[in-house]
């Protein structure tokens, strides 16, 4: 239910305003492994399968990109909600604690689907674990269909679940 009222404030954002301005944080340059990356059409679907579709939402909801939940002796960091809009992505980035870049693994995109980015159990846990206490500081690099950018950084205390 919550993402369709998403859905609904990121269209109303996107309505009346210029779709080729960026947000802060956003990047016309592409991060370094862009140039594996090929543009795709940015026709819209209806679907949210195209960055040009959830780039609002994701500007809109980039607070909530990642979470830290303190479970069974871990902590986990979670990408649930990125990994649901994953269609209009190429690459999802990540870091921990100002570490080196890894790539989050992204399950395919169910373009044949009537929900193209849902999240199934068998393309893996939307989540990594990590010692319980360890993750201070999670930094996040989006590569968009369209091979735009966005990142962020998120301190453990602002994301962390109760």
């Amino acid at each position: 239910m919550i993402d369709w009222i998403l859905v609904g404030v990121g269209l109303a954002l996107s309505s009346g305003g210029d779709s080729s301005s960026s947000s802060m944080g956003t990047s016309e340059q592409a991060v370094p492994d862009a140039q594996s990356f090929a543009a795709d059409g940015q026709t819209p679907t209806g679907k949210f399968t195209t960055a040009g579709e959830i780039r609002m939402i994701m500007d809109a909801t980039k607070a909530n990109w990642v979470a830290v939940r303190e479970y069974d002796g871990q902590d986990l960091v979670y990408v649930t909600h990125l990994l649901s809009w994953r269609c209009g992505m190429h690459q999802i980035r990540y870091a921990i604690n100002e570490g080196e870049m890894q790539d989050w693994p992204m399950p395919p995109c169910l373009i044949d689907t009537a929900q193209p980015n849902a999240i199934r159990t068998e393309d893996g846990l939307p989540y990594q674990a990590f010692a319980l206490g360890s993750v201070e500081s999670v930094s996040i690099e989006i590569l968009y269909d369209d091979l735009s950018t966005d990142s962020a950084r998120f301190e453990r205390n602002a994301i962390l679940m109760p």
